[in-house]
Parts: C-alpha cells; structure tokens; sequence
C-alpha cells in the first residue's frame, strides 16, 4: 500500500498503473465509512497476492486529485475507490460495499493468477530468446498460452518462434486457434493475418524450386504466380526485404492481382517486422496550467528505417 500526494500521482499511481493495476481509496479520517472499507482493501490487495497495488489518498490532504477525480467520475462522496489501468482511471465504486461485491469489482480488472502466470511466463521468453536460447523461450511460452489461451501475445510470440526455429508443423497446431480470427474479414486482426500469410509460406516452401522460379521470372516479368511463389520462399527464409522486393514488382505491374494477394502479403511482412507499441505511459513533466493530468499518454514504439523505407515504396507503388 502506498500514500498518494501531488508529487508521487504520477510515477506511483500513473506509471505504476501500466505495469500493474492500482485501485486507490479516496478516504478522509472523519469518514467513518472510510474505516471500515480500509481494513478490507487492505485485505485484499494481501489475498490478490500482487494482482494489483493499493493507493490510498486523504481528500483533507489532497483536495486537488480527490476533487479532479469525483468531477471525473460524477461522485461527491467518500469513501471513494478508482481502479487505474494502463496510467488511466477505468471504473469506480462509492461507498463501503461488502466484500464479496469488491471481489466482484477487481475481478473485473485485475488478471486472474494464470493470466498474471502467462504475462510472466512471456517476459522471460522474451529475455530468452534475446539471449539466444530459444528452446528455453519455447518452453515458456508454451507454458502461457496454456495457462492463458486468450493471451494474443503470447500466441502471437509462440507461432512466431516456432517459424523461426523451422517447427512448421508445430507452428500450424498452436495457431489454429486463431486461424478463424486471421481470417475473419469483418473485424480482422492485424497480426494473427500477418502470420497466416507467414504460416502458408513456410508449409509452400519445401515444394519450391527458387532456380526454376528464377528462370520462370527471368523468361516472364509478369509471371506473377512465379514471383509470388518466390516471394513465399524468401519469406519462409526469414529473407523479409527480399520477399518484399518480388511482392513489390507484382504490386507495381497489376495491383490486384489475385485478389491483392501480393499487397496483403507485403503488408502482412510489415506487420511482423514492426514490434508492438509499448505499454502506455505516464504523462511526465509539470501539469499544463496548472490542472491536474489524470490519464497518462499513449506511447508508440520508435521508428525503423527499413520499415519507414519499405512503407514509402508501396506507397508510392499503389498511389
């Protein structure tokens, strides 16, 4: 548990909030409601085990944030409890609620142990595999999607890792959970599609001949089944840039060619190679006019040349 000021809102309430959850309790020592809630957050911030952090804030103390925050929610009363997700306020409650009822409340906020299990489970995968050991990184990850299913990361991570250690069949069972949403053309999803194309190129590769393909191309520039087919190998060989290229002069020659099956592949190589934005941040520096900034910014990850080079040239080859 932790005191909440003006000079620590930011770094232990928004900051802290993106790496973990934090429900702050709004109290006032007059408040006999206050008092008999306290005990019980308390309580079960130790039950929840570090499934999120608990804030307190005396509104007597700091009028400015307990006044910002009731205006926010629409409350005028204590004690006042804000769940913070991500460096923003997400939901509420008022009054000293049962317990049961607060369970009910967090539950809805916090992860449950084998989602916070799987969170961790991808963490160190990912310090594994920058170090080089990616049988270990395997394991781990394997280990979070099982407790976690719904985890999109780490699925995402795990197909991703076994392409690139060359387990194709392997790679194929742990996507087919998803493989209904990569391929849903209503409300698709960005980075299972982008494995789809991936997958299907890693299970073509072994029936392609690159020399033929070469020759095919070499005796036709509009031999496009040839140039996407070498376009899959190269990618199957993690050579990106080059499969790229090849998608890039059907692109250029007949933009809907299949279906815009060589867009929707130079997009989907893209999308692989650009790591996700990290986790919202807290807004740093003094609040702007002297209000009180509750929610904190949205942060993107840092630019990649390559990637910024290849999204100009399809640009300037559709438009």
């Amino acid at each position: 548990m932790i005191d909440i000021t003006l000079q620590n809102f930011e770094q232990d309430l928004l900051q802290a909030s993106v790496q973990q959850p934090v429900l702050l309790d709004i109290w006032a020592p007059w408040c006999g409601p206050c008092k008999s809630l306290g005990p019980v957050l308390e309580k079960l911030e130790t039950a929840y085990a570090g499934r999120f952090q608990l804030a307190k804030l005396n509104s007597d103390e700091q009028p400015e944030i307990a006044s910002q925050l009731s205006q926010a929610f629409g409350v005028r009363s204590i004690p006042f409890c804000v769940m913070f997700v991500g460096g923003q306020p997400v939901d509420g409650f008022v009054g000293a609620i049962p317990e049961a009822q607060i369970r009910e409340f967090l539950d809805k906020h916090v992860p449950s142990p084998d989602e916070l299990a799987a969170e961790e489970d991808v963490a160190e995968a990912e310090a594994l595999l920058a170090e080089g050991d990616t049988a270990s990184a395997l394991d781990k990850l394997a280990a979070a999607v099982a407790a976690d299913p719904a985890n999109e990361q780490a699925r995402f991570d795990l197909v991703k890792a076994l392409l690139e250690a060359g387990q194709v069949a392997a790679a194929r069972s742990a996507f087919e959970p998803v493989a209904a949403r990569a391929a849903d053309t209503i409300t698709p999803h960005a980075r299972f599609a982008a494995l789809a194309i991936w997958l299907a190129a890693a299970e073509r590769a072994p029936s392609l001949d690159a020399g033929a393909l070469q020759a095919a191309i070499a005796a036709n520039k509009r031999d496009f089944e040839a140039r996407y087919a070498l376009a899959q190998l190269q990618l199957a060989a993690l050579r990106h840039t080059e499969a790229m290229d090849e998608l890039l002069e059907i692109i250029m020659r007949d933009k809907s060619w299949n279906q815009e099956a060589a867009r929707k592949a130079y997009v989907a190589i893209l999308e692989l190679l650009t790591k996700p934005a990290p986790k919202a941040a807290a807004a740093a520096g003094e609040p702007k006019g002297g209000a009180l900034q509750l929610a904190g910014q949205t942060t993107v990850a840092p630019s990649d040349p390559l990637i910024d080079q290849y999204r100009r040239k399809l640009s300037m080859a559709l438009f």
